[in-house]
């Protein structure tokens, strides 16, 4: 069963409209439960990161999360999901992240516009089975003021004013900090490739 958890991301329909445009099955979940049946989870997310981590917290799932992802079920942080991998964030350092890897998720500088909101190409940083089949640089959409910067899981980069992961992906774990909902075919090709692993 494929599980999109649902704590009230604003991008959550559009996530639902592509998984059904590829034909997928999928459930949504809101507790321990719906991700303990999961062979495979999804976590939109648009937003705050403050506020997605407590509506983790509200929903009580922060442990089964962290447990299935470390059982190794395939699992996809998009945009904010791809955040909460990470420990912190300085949108809400005071809220922590899952901690599936260190380090903190960071501001665009002062120097920069920010949202950054477009359409930008990304670069591979190492072999990756979620972009199979894209090409070097695979256009895609990007909506975010906040960035992780490139660690040694980052499989593309994208730059905007600095260099910072677009892709992630280690082992059953895989994280994009754009939009494939909002990427055409090419973000279709994305989540497809999720769904096939």
């Amino acid at each position: 069963m494929i599980a999109i958890l649902d704590y009230g991301a604003g991008n959550l329909r559009s996530v639902q409209n592509t998984l059904g445009e590829i034909g997928a099955e999928y459930t949504l979940v809101r507790d321990a439960g719906g991700l303990r049946a999961a062979s495979k989870i999804l976590l939109p997310g648009v937003g705050h990161f403050g506020q997605m981590m407590r509506a983790l917290d509200r929903l009580d799932v922060r442990a089964a999360l962290r447990e299935r992802i470390e059982a190794g079920v395939p699992f996809l942080g998009i945009c904010l999901g791809l955040h909460a991998l990470f420990e912190d964030s300085e949108e809400a350092p005071d809220e922590r992240g899952l901690a599936i890897f260190p380090g903190s998720v960071r501001r665009f500088g002062e120097g920069a516009r920010v949202p950054h909101m477009g359409w930008n190409d990304i670069e591979r940083r190492a072999s990756s089975r979620l972009m199979s089949g894209l090409g070097e640089k695979p256009y895609v959409y990007f909506a975010h003021s906040y960035y992780v910067p490139e660690t040694a899981v980052t499989a593309a980069a994208c730059t905007y004013t600095v260099p910072y992961t677009a892709v992630l992906e280690s082992g059953n774990i895989f994280g994009v900090q754009f939009h494939p909902e909002k990427s055409g075919p090419i973000g279709l090709k994305i989540v497809r490739n999720f769904i096939d692993i």
